[in-house]
């Protein structure tokens, strides 16, 4: 603050007037207002305060100043406290304003008179969608202070509407983001009214940006739209009372008379909603989406896709929860938890698991697409079943819940995926055929109608691949090759258009804190399903995994807690030829009529950490079947109910530790680098002669690394039965004498 002698020659100096002083003598001076006390103390304090009255300018202040105290010292006073926002000036001009007005903008930092006089002098226009009155959103302007002007050349324009996602926004928002014209959106309709957010064309989101999270959560809606051949939201029987559209009414008269006095905050980019029936309030944060088709760059997903996945040196951090990561679980929910909302958010929200013990940490989020299916059945799966985290803090749980959903959403088709359209003999060695990575048997396909009546949607198999239909593809970089190749759209994305001899499913999907991350998890999955399918297969007896050995109090309060649930748990080793540690761990009860057998799975470079992974997803699944109610069972998957009714260690012996193969011993050495990792996980693959694929499916609106890793003839552990490494490798391992036959394979899918 510059204080030479006096500021425009009519401006006084004082305290802001939302502040009050009191001075107790010889302690400090203390400053009210309506948010708190300030307490100031220094030397001369209680003087100066007695002469920041604003009744002086900086001149008359400093001649009232007695003559033993330094001028400079009185200057350098003023200037720490005007840049702590304690004192501010104050002219003629302010005498006409009302004091308590002017008190409310010295509040916010800005220049009241200014503040003030922009909020009288500004001209706001009100316009209404469909049958929403104007009248109420006008008048409370009015009251504001505000000038509200019939046409629509306004300052700043307020649209009042019943449903955000109404079809006639579109046109005002493409109206004023031509004129280069904030507006305002307000919905003062409902049991629960939404303010905001100030749609600012080049900076902020536009309304499309919002109508795209919007129309996300609300699945059914958009389900029986579609299936009635109707556009748009879907009508809803008036719900209004004047008191609570007056209550939106006034939060947007204040919403814009701050706007126009030039105060900024986050809230102004945020849904403001009011639950009139409880008075809670909630916020909704509204982010730009980079490839918005408006106001963004709707190439951009393409061009991502047709860019080489460059990996780079990648330093691992401590305590990264259930892996090597390249940031710590509450680093990436602070990154990402404004995407956590049922209005403006990719997830609606992220809750424990309420069944079970909270030892657990079972965290639910979301649907999982992995999960869907077809007309109606698809939505209830849609909506049921869920995105999970699992993790031996709730932290890592409720940080796992959130990454996997929004990895779901990143992996599900959005329509602006780069797409060929061809036919594979038509694209030669480019092309990837889809049955070295789906893996269906002849005989499958043969019998398909009979075993897609009988089974899950997660066992569907598909029609045989007509390698001269034509349908879409995409390209996915080579790790190995250096090269992009095709695979099928429909393989690599859930929802894509429908082809009848691919599908969409979850193997080798992954998101981490970095890209590097994503795709060291994504290949850990992939290992970790591979070995799992050769044991459950061939049913083959595989060694135990001493738990004691590893000294780990978790593990020992984990298994406690499973024999207060009437249950035992162990582990078995499953690492097959790539020498990557792999665990199932088993749990069964021992105290009732059924054994409910459940299972963990978990993959890692470090054996403490494949441990702790199979183990904590055992916990994750185990709430399914803990004090299942009869309504619960009947919601179960077809394939698990099946299993939990019938499967015991003695019917299925091969869950039980092998009696005569010995324990694994495990060599580990730790590396810094995560890129490290990755690039000794490719070698191994490539060894096996083995091709290791990526898609960067990360969506610029939201940040957060997604890939979808792909290794044509790793197996998935879902009932897929072709030749391969499933026959080939229980040989090779020396667990199995000759390749088992298919009949003679596990006919129960794996449901997990």
């Amino acid at each position: 603050m510059t204080v030479e002698g006096g500021h425009g020659g009519t401006e006084r100096i004082g305290f802001k007037r939302h502040l009050r002083p009191e001075v107790v003598k010889g302690e400090a001076v203390y400053l009210f207002s309506d948010s708190g006390v300030t307490a100031i103390r220094g030397q001369h304090i209680e003087l100066l305060a007695s002469l920041l009255d604003g009744t002086r300018d900086v001149d008359s202040l400093l001649r009232d100043v007695p003559a033993h105290v330094p001028s400079e010292q009185i200057r350098k006073m003023l200037g720490r406290l005007h840049t702590a926002g304690l004192i501010g000036w104050q002219s003629d001009e302010s005498l006409a304003a009302e004091e308590a007005a002017l008190a409310y903008w010295d509040a916010t930092g800005l220049d009241p008179v200014a503040a003030s006089t922009s909020t009288t002098t500004a001209r706001v226009s009100v316009t209404g969608v469909g049958d929403c009155l104007t009248e109420p959103m006008a008048g409370a302007l009015r009251e504001a202070g505000v000038e509200v002007v019939a046409d629509a050349a306004g300052d700043l324009t307020v649209v009042v509407c019943a449903d955000y996602l109404a079809p006639e926004l579109a046109a005002i928002d493409a109206a004023h983001r031509a004129a280069n014209r904030p507006w305002l959106i307000v919905k003062p309709v409902g049991t629960q009214v939404w303010v905001g957010p100030f749609f600012t064309p080049g900076e902020s989101a536009c309304w499309h940006c919002l109508a795209a999270r919007l129309s996300a959560n609300r699945p059914a809606e958009a389900h029986v739209q579609a299936a009635s051949g109707q556009r748009g939201p879907a009508a809803r029987p008036a719900v209004f009372l004047p008191s609570v559209s007056g209550t939106a009414a006034q939060v947007a008269a204040l919403e814009t008379t701050k706007w126009l006095a030039g105060y900024r905050h986050d809230g102004q980019r945020e849904v403001w909603a009011y639950d009139s029936l409880t008075t809670r309030v909630s916020h909704h944060t509204v982010t730009a989406r980079p490839q918005c088709r408006a106001c963004g760059d709707p190439e951009a997903l393409r061009e991502q896709a047709n860019r080489p996945v460059r990996l780079q040196s990648r330093t691992k951090v401590a305590g990264a929860g259930g892996g090597h990561r390249s940031s710590k679980p509450r680093d990436v929910l602070a990154r990402y938890q404004h995407l956590i909302s049922p209005i403006t958010g990719i997830v609606k929200e992220v809750r424990r698991d309420p069944r079970g013990p909270e030892f657990l940490n079972s965290y639910l989020a979301g649907g999982n697409l992995a999960a869907t299916g077809r007309g109606l059945d698809g939505l209830w799966s849609t909506l049921r079943c869920e995105s999970g985290g699992k993790g031996a803090t709730p932290l890592d749980a409720k940080v796992g819940a959130l990454c996997e959903a929004l990895e779901r959403h990143s992996a599900s088709f959005h329509g602006d995926e780069a797409v060929l359209r061809a036919s594979f003999r038509s694209l030669g060695e480019q092309a990837i055929h889809p049955d070295t990575c789906q893996l269906f048997h002849p005989r499958q396909f043969a019998d398909r109608a009979r075993w897609n009546d009988r089974h899950s949607a997660f066992q569907y198999v598909t029609e045989a691949f007509d390698e001269n239909a034509e349908l879409d593809w995409t390209p996915v970089w080579s790790l190995t090759g250096e090269h992009h190749r095709l695979l099928p759209t429909g393989m690599l994305y859930f929802g894509a258009p429908a082809h009848p001899g691919v599908i969409a499913d979850s193997n080798g999907c992954a998101a981490g804190s970095s890209i590097e991350d994503a795709v060291l998890q994504g290949m850990l999955e992939l290992i970790e399903r591979d070995a799992v399918a050769l044991w459950w297969y061939n049913r083959t007896p595989m060694p135990a995994v001493d738990l004691d050995s590893f000294a780990d109090p978790w593990i020992t309060e984990m298994r406690e807690v499973h024999r207060g649930l009437g249950r035992e748990v162990w582990v078995l080793d499953l690492t097959a030829d790539l020498d990557i540690p792999v665990m199932a761990a088993v749990s069964r009860r021992i105290d009732g009529p059924r054994e409910d057998v459940m299972f963990g799975f978990g993959a890692h470079l470090d054996p403490h950490i494949a441990l702790r992974r199979c183990l904590t997803e055992l916990n994750q699944v185990l709430p399914a079947v803990v004090d299942l109610t009869p309504a619960a069972w009947r919601e179960l998957d077809t394939d698990l109910r099946q299993w939990l009714s019938t499967a015991t260690v003695a019917n299925q012996p091969y869950l039980l530790p092998s009696t005569t193969t010995p324990a694994v011993q495990h060599r580990y050495s730790w590396q810094p680098d995560l890129h490290a990792d990755v690039r000794m996980i490719q070698a191994r693959l490539e060894a096996l002669g083995l091709e290791v694929l990526v898609l960067d499916q990360t969506r610029p609106d939201i940040g957060l690394p997604v890939v979808k890793v792909i290794v044509p003839g790793l197996r998935h552990f879902w009932s897929r039965l072709a030749r391969g490494r499933l026959y080939d490798v229980p040989v090779t391992l020396g667990r199995l004498d000759k390749p088992s036959a298919y009949d003679e394979l596990n006919p129960i899918p794996l449901f997990m």
